[in-house]
C-alpha cells in the first residue's frame, strides 16, 4: 500500500512539472513573438517617421522658399500695345543667378529692363508691377558701376529685325529663399520703350512699359 501511494505521487508531481514546463515555453514563445512583432512596428515607425521628417523638410522649403531653387523664369507678353513678346530664364550658379533675356517684335534700339517690385502685370500698360524692385532703399543707377536698385540691369540692344537678348549674371540674387532683399521669385521683369539713362529718378527716363512677366520657379 505505501508502495502504492509513493508511486501516485512520485507520478502526480512528474505530471504537474511537465505541465509548468509546457506554460513557460508557451510564455517563453509569446514573450519571443511579442518582442519580434514590437521589433517589427519599431522599425515600421522608425521609417515612417524618416520619411514623413523628410517629406515635410521638402515641403517646408517649398513653402519657405528653402535654400533657394535652381532656376525660373518668365514670359513677357505685349503691354502698351506694342506688341513685344519674349522669355526671360534665370539660372543659379555658383556666381549667382544668370539672365537670359530675349524678345522679339520690338523696335530697334536700346531699351531697358528692370524687375519690379510686384509680380503682377494685369493692367494693359503694366503699371500694376509697381515701382523698381528696391528692397535696399538705393538710388537709381547702374548696376555695373555704383549705387543702383536690386531690380537695375544694363539695357537691352534690339536689332532692325526686332530681336534683342540680354545676358547678365548678378551676384547678390537668388531663385527662392527667405532673404526678400536677394529673392527673386514673383517678381516683374519689365522691358521699357526707351534706355535707362541710369541717372534719373527714380527710373532712368526709360518711358512705357511694352513687355511684362512674372518671374516664378520653373
Amino acid at each position: 500500500m505505501n508502495t502504492f501511494k509513493s508511486l501516485f505521487m512520485a507520478f502526480c508531481a512528474a505530471a504537474i512539472l511537465s505541465s509548468c514546463s509546457g506554460e513557460n515555453k508557451t510564455a517563453d514563445n509569446d514573450n519571443t513573438a511579442a518582442e519580434a512583432t514590437d521589433s517589427t512596428v519599431g522599425a515600421n515607425m522608425t521609417a515612417d517617421t524618416t520619411t514623413s521628417m523628410m517629406e515635410a523638410d521638402t515641403a517646408g522649403g517649398m513653402m519657405m522658399g528653402g535654400p533657394g531653387g535652381q532656376s525660373a523664369q518668365a514670359t513677357i507678353s505685349s503691354a502698351s500695345g506694342s506688341g513685344l513678346t519674349g522669355q526671360a530664364t534665370f539660372t543659379k550658379e555658383s556666381s549667382g543667378v544668370k539672365l537670359v533675356l530675349t524678345v522679339e517684335k520690338a523696335t530697334p534700339g536700346p531699351h531697358a529692363v528692370h524687375l519690379h517690385q510686384n509680380g503682377d502685370c494685369s493692367k494693359p500698360d503694366a503699371t500694376s508691377a509697381g515701382p523698381h524692385w528696391n528692397p535696399t532703399k538705393a538710388q537709381h543707377g547702374n548696376r555695373e558701376a555704383g549705387a543702383h536698385h536690386q531690380g537695375d540691369m544694363p539695357n537691352m540692344e534690339v536689332g532692325q529685325d526686332g530681336k534683342g537678348r540680354l545676358e547678365l549674371t548678378v551676384s547678390d540674387w537668388t531663385i527662392g529663399g527667405t532673404d526678400t532683399t536677394t529673392n527673386i521669385i514673383n517678381k516683374a521683369i519689365i522691358v521699357h520703350a526707351k534706355a535707362d539713362d541710369y541717372k534719373s529718378q527714380p527710373a532712368g527716363n526709360a518711358g512705357d512699359r511694352i513687355g511684362c512677366g512674372v518671374v516664378t520657379l520653373k
